[in-house]
């Protein structure tokens, strides 16, 4: 299998370092074709603007999905951007891994998906059933994510509400609506105050989730 890790932490030495390591050699062992895009580390430009289309449709007014349907019918987007879209179209599985920032995604990982998942790329615009004929159909998605808050407060009756919910807006709105297959998301509480011992279990404990896809 092929597989696309999308990872968003600024911090190489942290518990989702150490996580995305761990994850990375798990599927190397089971023999998985796999390419790294370290989102923080490639210092990959989260705003979506006028330059990443070099041969713009309109000169008058920044129209970005129409500039985007232009763009993916002649290969005319910036060079990061097709750079990352050439890893997601070699990719039968993505793994998207984060921490939770109010709820969602980090800013950077967010514009990763506005700028590479592009209209006409990632889902077809002219229709109104893209869950459908979204254009990743074959392809797997799946969520790994952290969260310093304990499991407790993201559960139905918690404060926040269940991150899964919350997570939907991702694994539906995006991933299903562009046809791809979603897998459970794998989620760690409390990652932030785990002693090192509850950190080395969740880290064995990822492996083998790893190990089992």
């Amino acid at each position: 299998m092929k597989v696309l890790y999308v990872y968003a932490h600024p911090e190489p030495k942290s518990f989702n370092g150490a996580l995305k390591d761990t994850a990375l050699a798990a599927l190397q062992e089971k023999g998985h074709e796999v390419k790294l895009s370290d989102l923080y580390a490639m210092k990959f430009h989260p705003v979506l603007k006028a330059s990443d289309f070099p041969e713009r449709k309109n000169l008058e007014i920044f129209n970005p999905f129409f500039e985007a349907i232009k763009a993916v019918k002649t290969g005319a987007f910036s060079p990061d951007i097709k750079e990352e879209m050439e890893k997601v179209k070699w990719a039968d599985l993505l793994i998207f891994q984060f921490p939770i920032y109010f709820t969602f995604m980090p800013a950077i990982m967010k514009g990763w998906i506005d700028r590479v998942l592009a209209p006409g790329f990632g889902f077809n615009p002219v229709t109104n059933s893209a869950y459908d004929t979204g254009l990743f159909k074959g392809k797997s998605a799946m969520i790994v994510t952290t969260t310093g808050a304990p499991k407790s407060m993201y559960s139905e009756e918690g404060a926040h509400g269940d991150l899964n919910r919350h997570l939907e807006s991702i694994t539906h709105c995006i991933f299903e609506y562009m046809g791809m297959k979603v897998l459970s998301s794998y989620i760690i509480y409390e990652a932030s105050s785990m002693s090192r011992e509850k950190g080395t279990e969740e880290l064995e404990k990822y492996r083998q989730r790893m190990l089992d896809l």
